[in-house]
């Protein structure tokens, strides 16, 4: 059974189509004009139109292009009393499905076409339906990690992508913000459409501005030729602002007004362009305190923040640092052809000791770096930071404090905040039986968790 609208001048064609489409248990509606076809496609989704070609005032290849631009996977099947080769070729090149001559066979011939334009319609998604899944299943796989935070990443990702909702996306440097983001949009109905991603603070105010928005000709010195912003290319997909936080008040202004008018205009156009793309921001700063000190405009803020998602930092998840570890071994050895086969086991419990002040991306290079400089079938590596061997090394037991000595007071709470945190991790987020793991009082245990703000 499908949905099927027939656009025809003639009454008449009009109620003959309808009865025999409605014997094939299709849901059929009728219009007598080509403006009111148009009303009906932007306000209902149909499986096939049914139109004449030669309707006074907007004719049937216009309501096939209207129909091509509001509703793309819709079939068109255009039908006239005139043969006219070249307004079929014209047709056909606007993208018609079909193209039938009103003749005494008209009734079957369009439910042939309906049936064949189904199946094609069947097909098409199919195949959408199956990138679309692989897509989440690598773009989701892409986030390397088992822990129960990543876990509820993961689910909140997929429930997140079928939304048109703009997301700001929070969380430390080098955590996988970008990741996150590709992979909602994997996870997404745009995600046939393109992913354009930017670093807003990579970009002075002004060519930002034209990056995003475009140009035209002789918008300023050097600009030979228009060119279409990062709003235009990703039309039907999804614009990643990275860093937004870094963009100026005045960019910020600006970005509202598209937000909310849904049109760009070009730097030294005139004209605005309409645009449908789906907004994701990210950054690893502090939103809210941006806001009071006036760095940030709040308008902009409620705008983007419609739905917060939180990226957690390494040393929150230390679980999945082996996890990472190996695959990011797995990777480097492949593309550098040795044999290391595993990673030294004290190796792995000093990576896991460590707190990894910049997250993923940094136990990654640390990887790299460990797998170019080893020259054995195990890999030993080396922590990036010498203040990390003191806390591995005061952990152990053995108690060693280097000759220079060290910041006892941050190396404590380093430790207080750490506990407090596994201490969460391992009573699924009760703080009473976390505070009775760590031998605190209810209230001690709240008073340490306000205090490193857990």
């Amino acid at each position: 059974m499908a949905s099927i609208l027939v656009c025809d001048d003639m009454r008449a064609i009009c109620g003959v189509l309808e009865i025999a489409l409605r014997k094939e248990s299709h849901r059929v509606e009728t219009v007598n004009s080509g403006a009111e076809a148009k009303r009906k496609l932007d306000s209902n989704i149909y499986d096939v139109v049914v139109s004449d070609i030669k309707m006074p005032q907007t004719d049937g290849i216009e309501v096939l292009r209207h129909a091509r631009r509001v509703s793309p996977e819709t079939a068109v099947i255009l039908i006239t009393a005139i043969e006219d080769y070249e307004a079929a070729v014209q047709a056909l090149k606007a993208g018609a499905f079909d193209y039938i001559h009103k003749g005494p066979h008209l009734i079957d011939e369009v439910v042939v076409s309906i049936n064949r334009a189904l199946e094609s319609v069947a097909l098409h998604r199919e195949n959408f339906a199956f990138k679309r899944d692989a897509g989440i299943r690598n773009s989701l796989e892409n986030i390397v990690g088992a822990s129960p935070v990543m876990d509820r990443l993961k689910q909140t990702i997929r429930i997140v992508a079928s939304s048109a909702s703009t997301v700001v996306i929070h969380g430390e440097s080098g955590t996988g913000k970008e990741l996150v983001a590709r992979a909602m949009h994997a996870c997404s109905p745009r995600a046939a459409e393109p992913f354009v991603s930017i670093n807003c603070g990579a970009f002075p105010e002004t060519l930002l501005e034209s990056e995003l928005f475009g140009y035209v000709k002789g918008a300023f010195t050097g600009a030979t030729q228009n060119k279409a912003g990062l709003f235009e290319v990703a039309s039907g997909g999804t614009v990643f602002l990275d860093e937004i936080s870094e963009m100026s008040l005045a960019m910020q202004v600006k970005l509202l007004r598209v937000l909310q008018e849904r049109v760009i205009r070009p730097v030294g156009g005139t004209a605005e362009i309409a645009i449908d793309v789906r907004l994701i921001a990210a950054t690893n700063n502090d939103l809210d305190r941006m806001v009071a000190d006036g760095a940030f405009r709040e308008d902009l803020y409620y705008r983007i923040s419609v739905i917060p998602i939180e990226v957690p930092p390494l040393r929150e998840r230390r679980e999945d640092i082996p996890v990472l570890a190996n695959h990011f071994l797995k990777k480097f050895v492949a593309a550098s052809g040795k044999s290391i086969v595993r990673i030294a086991p004290q190796s792995l419990r000093e990576l896991q000791g460590y707190d990894w002040p910049g997250n993923v991306r940094q136990l990654e290079n640390t990887i790299e770096r460990a797998v170019a400089l080893e020259s054995s079938d195990e890999l030993n590596v080396e922590l990036p930071a010498e203040r990390s061997k003191i806390r591995v090394a005061v952990m152990s037991g053995n108690g060693s404090i280097p000759t220079e000595g060290l910041d006892m007071g941050r190396y404590v709470a380093d430790l207080e905040r750490s506990m407090l945190q596994t201490a969460l991790r391992q009573t699924g987020g009760v703080q009473t039986r976390a505070a009775e793991l760590l031998r605190l009082s209810y209230r001690s245990f709240r008073h340490l968790a306000k205090k490193y703000d857990i």
